[in-house]
């Protein structure tokens, strides 16, 4: 991968993690990694955990960041939210939703998307 690929998608991820915070979460985890996959924000508001897939994509070819997000991809990510409850147990009772924030271009907007899978 090339290094101005990695550091977009890091600026992508901080740009994201910094809307979550300024939306009132408390980012628990980034880029948690699990032989099952990768969670890249996991944040806390009260009783709901938001488990957000951070998407950064130049153009709309191919469908864009939303489809980028594949079975699969959503597939390993469950299985990844999986590992982090059962190692989090105070977080039992909070309601999870899975979430994407999508960047189209570097400088482009965030678009939330709440409940994308």
């Amino acid at each position: 991968m090339h290094v101005d690929r990695i550091e977009l998608g890091n600026q992508a991820e901080e740009r994201a993690a910094e809307l979550v915070r300024d939306r009132g979460f408390e980012i628990l985890a980034r880029n948690f990694r699990c032989r099952s996959g990768e969670l890249d924000i996991v944040a806390r508001r009260d009783l709901l955990l938001v488990v957000a897939e951070v998407r950064l994509r130049s153009d709309n070819r191919f469908g864009g960041a939303a489809a980028s997000i594949t079975a699969a991809k959503r597939n390993r990510i469950v299985r990844a939210t999986r590992y982090f409850l059962a190692r989090h147990p105070d977080l039992r009772n909070a309601n999870v939703r899975f979430d994407a924030l999508l960047l189209q271009g570097p400088n482009g907007p965030v678009d939330w998307i709440e409940g994308a899978f």
